[in-house]
């Protein structure tokens, strides 16, 4: 199994236990997102750490076309 595969699994399993004591499933994802960005800002530059975040978020629309990619 991958690295991304095992986050994936283990994601999903904390979500359903989230969901288990009531916690709402969006509301759990952006607990998750705020104590993963805390975590990594311990061991990360921060400046890094907010470009990566920024690309992140750059792409999350999976519809656009980017330059950097070739038809």
């Amino acid at each position: 199994m991958s690295i991304h595969g095992w986050a994936r699994s283990a994601l999903e399993a904390d979500l359903q236990g989230a969901e288990a004591l009531g916690y709402d499933r969006l509301l759990a994802l952006r607990a998750l997102l705020a104590e993963i960005v805390e975590q990594s800002r311990g061991l990360r530059d921060p400046e890094e750490l907010a470009h990566e975040l920024q690309f992140l978020a750059d792409n999350l629309d999976d519809e656009r076309d980017y330059a950097f990619m070739r038809p």
